[in-house]
């Protein structure tokens, strides 16, 4: 009998996002994804005691491939906090959009157990605050962050969700928003 197919941590967490993203979340079992991965579900508890467990998992890697891109776009931005705002807003959407039932899991969800700890949401947080603080202001700058992803978040959430069928260009309604909201912070 040939030896099973070997598998880590990464290709389990890997392979669990594509088939949510495919199927949706309440899809996702256990057994199939052994079978997806070419191996028996128990083999499965030696990297995660649960689904809850993986989805966690999950929750952990999109944050911090989130924060990366985010990252990314502010260095791509240049100096100017207002447009590393700008551009932090374009690709926290440009996210969502390209993963969007993990985005659903990770930043709708209420399942306390699925959610990265602090530490995690730190790591998303403190970056965008110390770049907010710069157009807001320190004092104001938790307050200015808050709003800003509440913003994002609110008009990610509700594109994805197909409330705005008014018609009109999407892309320039956000963008339009968080400029505006990042104005009345000067």
């Amino acid at each position: 009998m040939p030896y099973p197919a070997q598998v880590d941590h990464e290709r389990i967490v890997l392979k669990a996002r594509e088939m949510i993203e495919l199927e949706g979340v309440a899809a996702l079992s256990l057994g199939k994804l052994a079978a997806a991965l070419g191996i028996k579900a128990p083999s499965l508890y030696r990297y995660f005691a649960s689904k809850t467990d993986l989805l966690r998992a999950v929750n952990i890697v999109l944050n911090e491939q989130l924060v990366a891109a985010l990252q990314e776009a502010a260095t791509q931005a240049g100096d100017d906090p207002t447009a590393r705002m700008l551009a932090i807003a374009r690709a926290y959407r440009a996210f969502a959009h390209s993963f969007p039932a993990t985005y659903d899991l990770a930043f709708t969800n209420t399942i306390p157990e699925i959610q990265p700890d602090a530490e995690a949401l730190e790591r998303l947080a403190l970056p965008l605050q110390a770049i907010i603080a710069e157009v807001s202001g320190e004092a104001n700058s938790l307050a200015a962050l808050r709003g800003a992803m509440a913003l994002i978040h609110g008009f990610v959430s509700l594109e994805q969700n197909g409330q705005f069928r008014r018609g009109g260009d999407l892309d320039a309604a956000f963008m339009q928003a968080v400029a505006a909201y990042l104005a009345g912070w000067k």
